[in-house]
């Protein structure tokens, strides 16, 4: 029999929980690719349906002490004759270390002559030796490692220069000594168990599915199992065809030789799960660190696919990574609602169509959400079930490289951002429950659970999450060329109240106490230390509302190790404002918000996010006006004073965001040319346990689109605000103001409502009157001379009225005013932003004069 979705046929599988007595140990006939060589991605991948027996039958495992897998090989394929094992796997002090010689040329393999031998006969003796013995081998394999790669990451520092930076942290040396002293130990113990932070962070070469000349080698985990099995399309999922040998700490292994005719034992494309019988049950899980997996139509649970195409199939980088540039432009992007038609995009039809958008519109960075591949689409990515697949809705990893290498072409950094703050509850696709119990990859119990995001956090006291977590950050770094991160939910990573129902006051208390989950900041020192060791040009960005101090310090010097924060609170103080009326509008206020953040740690500024554009929220064009922007947007119609109004405050709180708010500045697609509606992901009719019933609308993708085609139509007043928002993209490359050491805000008119401040050689003045402008305005300044307008928010270009002449030109009077030694005359009509560039100082002979 066969199915047919789309064209497609494919046979209708056997049972998964069927054992097949007649397998015969030629995997060729049972393999089935989802992938046909020679022929693009065609948008959408489909998969057999397998029929799921109830009546699992129990799974044999031989009760072997010992592991039988195939002679070293020049090739470094794997060589392990015995099972081996090394420390605990949850206890840093005494760490599980999978012993593979594999990763070893033979010339070192000579070497370690002199090394005491940890290769025994059973598990017993292996245990014994490994507590008189720091693993000797392991370490040399993993020094030979570091020389192959040629990445190191230096040590630590001594972690005081915080105390020099602030000195109000010495009130709370004990904790950040403890913190700094635990960061510390893990490095001490990783070079020593591990050959390494440089090698601990590539458990993927040791865990899930590795590739040899000679076959394939798949390890798992998963501790509280009792026995495991390999299934998938490749053995006819055959419960007894492939089980799996485990040691004595948790870690799980098989060895798949080639096939007769040396072709894989698992076909490019094909299914695969893992098959345990655990404390709640037997269940057939997806591999915790497949590469790949997609959902069958009709199924809810996933599939994990075994993604290996042959070499000239796979996507190669054409072109270098960008440095990186001293400000940041970032236009976050989700890339599956980036189309313009109701539908899911895909990655090429993004590197083709978008990535263009993105480069022409002035930014530097494009943050690509919702990488990671979930299950529920409607979690914008934020419910993880399998950490190293990219999502397959957009297409396969080769497409996302070939994204990836567009951009760099574009000269754009590729940012991702990445979730280690909490997984999906899932348990059939993903982590949660993976081995049977709660405390495998997480906290057990409520410490746990994120009651408020209905999801799993992470336990960073675990070695193997930690050798899980970090290898993931490196793993989108080495094989897709990331340039770095932004990190999601850190403030929840980083309490144990998670930052729920907590005001943080600026206490240095709230920061640095029993609230704090010490572990999980030691990950994040870590992981930065990783990422800033291995990849100097990488960036990372921490998504922290709390205000930690050393948040953005490097982790040599005491600190988390962060290059920017999202300064978070800009957002939500437009919102608050946008709910008042403007004679409300405090100048203070706006400048305080924007400017409060600490000294010498850089922000990433924004006005809105994806936050504020979700179904429940309004954007700030929603905000400003509402239903009037579905009648009054087109140029040649009269327009009303809320358009009006909404049009310039727009810009305004745009411009002032980005000239005020942070070293670095961030738009979610969309939002430059003000949107229209919000965010409403495709979903159906929920019936909650409690019997409430969550209505729908349909399944529509009608709100999971971006409507760019707005943004582009001149004949629609959202294409002024688009221009607007590419001229204050190119100003920031010209004139570099956000990164300029030189800032200073002069006046802070409550009266006039007017702001004004400097910024490198740049002057920006405000005025947020909503009636008053003023001509002959004074506004002091630093260097005299000659100004001339580079930007202004009233310029008919941009959907204003043109009430200012470019062509103008600025002189400078001497004399002290609102603090400035210098100052200029101007006209600032009401709602505008106009910036002033220094154009060049008096000429000699008006000095003399």
């Amino acid at each position: 029999m066969v199915s047919t979705l789309s064209g497609i046929r494919f046979p209708l599988l056997p049972s998964a929980h069927t054992s097949h007595s007649s397998f015969n140990g030629d995997r060729r006939t049972s393999g089935l690719s989802l992938f046909l060589s020679n022929t693009s991605f065609s948008r959408k991948i489909f998969v057999g349906k397998p029929t799921y027996d109830s009546n699992l039958p129990s799974l044999a495992v031989a009760a072997s002490k010992k592991m039988l897998v195939p002679d070293s090989q020049s090739d470094g394929s794997s060589s392990l004759k015995k099972e081996q094992s090394g420390a605990a796997s949850t206890v840093p002090e005494d760490p599980q270390v999978i012993q593979d010689v594999d990763n070893v040329a033979k010339e070192d393999e000579e070497k370690l002559d002199d090394a005491p031998s940890i290769v025994v006969d059973n598990v017993d003796e292996a245990e014994a030796k490994v507590e008189d013995t720091p693993h000797p081998l392991e370490v040399k394999a993993g020094t030979a490692a570091n020389k192959a790669t040629g990445k190191t990451i230096p040590p630590p520092g001594n972690g005081q220069k915080i105390y020099e930076i602030d000195s109000l942290l010495v009130g709370h040396r004990d904790h950040l000594d403890y913190r700094y002293g635990q960061y510390k130990r893990l490095r001490e113990e990783i070079d020593k168990y591990e050959g390494g932070l440089e090698v601990f962070s590539r458990g993927y070469e040791k865990f899930g599915f590795t590739r040899s000349a000679e076959g394939i080698t798949y390890r798992e985990w998963a501790p509280g199992a009792k026995s495991a099995s390999l299934i998938g399309d490749f053995n006819n999922w055959n419960t007894n065809a492939d089980v799996m040998t485990r040691n004595d700490f948790g870690v799980w292994e098989i060895f798949l030789p080639n096939n007769a005719d040396g072709s894989p034992p698992i076909t490019h494309g094909s299914r695969v799960k893992i098959r345990m019988d655990t404390p709640s049950g037997i269940k057939d899980s997806i591999p915790a660190w497949i590469k790949f997996s997609i959902q069958a139509p009709g199924e809810i649970p996933y599939n994990s696919i075994y993604y290996d195409p042959p070499e000239e199939e796979k996507y190669v980088f054409q072109h270098s990574q960008p440095s990186r540039p001293k400000s940041l432009r970032i236009y976050e992007a989700h890339v599956g609602m980036s189309s313009t038609e109701p539908k899911i995009n895909t990655y090429a039809e993004f590197r083709d169509d978008v990535l263009p958008r993105i480069k022409k519109l002035g930014y530097n960075a494009v943050q690509l959400m919702a990488i990671q591949e979930h299950s529920y689409y409607a979690s914008f990515g934020y419910h993880v079930t399998n950490f190293f697949a990219p999502s397959s809705r957009c297409g396969t990893p080769d497409d996302l490289k070939s994204l990836i290498d567009k951009a760099h072409e574009l000269g754009l950094l590729v940012l991702m951002d990445i979730v280690h703050s909490h997984a999906s509850n899932n348990t059939l696709d993903g982590l949660n429950m993976f081995d049977g119990t709660d405390s495998h990859y997480f906290h057990s119990g409520s410490r746990g659970y994120h009651w408020m995001w209905d999801s799993r956090l992470f336990n960073y006291g675990s070695w193997e999450v930690l050798r899980y977590l970090l290898s993931n950050a490196r793993w989108w770094l080495e094989e897709y060329k990331f340039d770095g991160f932004r990190f999601d939910g850190v403030t929840s990573m980083m309490y144990t109240h998670h930052g729920l129902e907590v005001a943080f006051t600026g206490n240095y208390s709230e920061y640095f106490g029993l609230a704090t989950d010490v572990d999980a900041v030691t990950y994040l020192m870590l992981v930065n230390d990783l990422i800033h060791g291995l990849y100097p040009e990488a960036v990372t960005i921490g998504e922290d509302v709390s205000g930690m101090p050393t948040f953005c310090v490097p982790v040599k010097d005491g600190g988390v190790g962060f290059d920017y924060r999202l300064h978070m609170a800009i957002a939500d103080k437009w919102i608050e404002l946008l709910q008042k009326m403007d004679e409300e509008w405090q100048m203070g206020d706006i400048v305080f918000t924007l400017t409060n953040r600490r000294w010498g740690e850089n922000c990433v500024a924004y006005a809105e996010s994806h936050d504020q554009a979700l179904v429940g929220d309004k954007t700030i064009a929603f905000w400003l006006m509402d239903k009037d922007m579905y009648d009054f947007m087109a140029v040649d119609r009269p327009s009303t004073p809320l358009i009006d109004r909404g049009i310039a405050l727009h810009k305004m709180i745009r411009l002032i965001t980005m000239g005020l708010g942070g070293e670095g500045y961030l738009n979610f697609m969309g939002n430059e040319f003000g949107h229209p509606e919000w965010i409403d992901f495709p979903r159906g009719v929920q019936h909650l346990p409690n019997g409430k019933i969550v209505p729908g609308n349909n399944n529509s993708f009608d709100k999971c689109r971006r409507r760019f085609d707005l943004g582009d139509a001149e004949y629609l007043r959202y294409h002024g605000m688009q221009e607007f928002d590419r001229a204050m993209q190119h100003l920031e490359e010209t004139y570099g103001f956000m990164t300029s050491e030189h800032q200073y805000i002069s006046r802070k008119d409550e009266g006039d409502k007017i702001i004004v401040f400097e910024r490198g050689d740049l002057v920006f003045v405000y005025n947020f009157h909503w009636s008053n402008s003023y001509s002959d305005y004074r506004v002091g300044c630093l260097k005299p001379g000659k100004y001339k307008i580079v930007l202004d928010s009233d310029e008919k270009l941009f959907g204003g009225f043109d009430r200012i002449d470019h062509s103008a030109e600025y002189f400078t009077t001497d004399g002290w005013f609102d603090e400035r030694p210098h100052s200029f005359l101007l006209y600032a009509p009401c709602r505008t932003a106009v910036v002033y560039a220094f154009v060049e100082g008096p000429k000699k002979a008006e000095i003399q004069l």
